[in-house]
């Protein structure tokens, strides 16, 4: 348990809110996110228009969790969405061929071809999976469990909401710890070192102690 949950309380995040979890995230994982931090996509307190249209179409689907102060300031946040298909990835995969961006459409190749190459979908038979998709907490509430707790309330959600699965893109080794924790397992992972280019180099650079992508899953029974 965090050892100040008594000063914090977890909310479904609604739209009045979304301005505010877009300006802690741009404080926060915009910047902190392993993959994000290899390719320098952006500063600490910059907005990346990308990143933000990302974000709020999965903060849409409703699903998504803060935990705030007493006060009202956001300490942590953790996005989820919908996905509905495989057919969905491979979509998204097509449309990054028409961004500009290349540090973003590095990022994202990566994770939906590497996605791509499973099928949650056909494995447990179901139609619209969980998708937990951006975790992040402000630096004065970290080394609390607040990533957990986080987690967590998502697990929650998505039991009344009815899903069967959940699962997780897991860039670094501390989100990595989080969703071990709470059960999830490794359906599929790469190391960053063993992603390479058409020359052969490494596309990234991610520092240590992040090595590696894990897909993650959780079977909600």
């Amino acid at each position: 348990m965090l050892a100040n949950s008594n000063c914090l309380r977890m909310e479904i995040i609604t739209e009045p809110r979304f301005p505010e979890v877009i300006q802690h995230l741009r404080q926060t994982f915009f910047a902190d996110e392993p993959l994000n931090k290899a390719v320098n996509l952006c500063r600490p307190g910059d907005g990346h228009t990308l990143l933000e249209k990302h974000s709020l179409s999965s903060l849409r689907d409703g699903i998504s969790v803060m935990a705030v102060t007493n006060s009202g300031e956001i300490a942590g946040v953790v996005v989820n969405g919908i996905l509905h298909g495989n057919d969905d990835t491979g979509r998204a995969l097509d449309r990054l061929a028409e961004i500009d961006d290349e540090k973003f459409r590095k990022i994202f190749t990566l994770l939906y071809e590497e996605n791509l190459k499973i099928d949650l979908f056909d494995q447990f038979s179901v139609d619209s999976i969980f998708e937990i998709r951006i975790l992040s907490v402000d630096s004065k509430f970290r080394g609390q469990g607040l990533a957990k707790e986080l987690m967590r309330k998502s697990e929650e959600v998505a039991r009344s909401h009815g899903f069967r699965i959940m699962k997780t893109d897991a860039t670094g080794m501390f989100s990595q710890r989080v969703a071990a924790s709470l059960g999830f397992v490794t359906r599929h992972e790469v190391k960053y070192d063993d992603y390479l280019d058409q020359d052969g180099y490494p596309v990234f650079h991610v520092g240590a102690p992040h090595d590696r992508l894990k897909i993650m899953f959780k079977a909600l029974h």
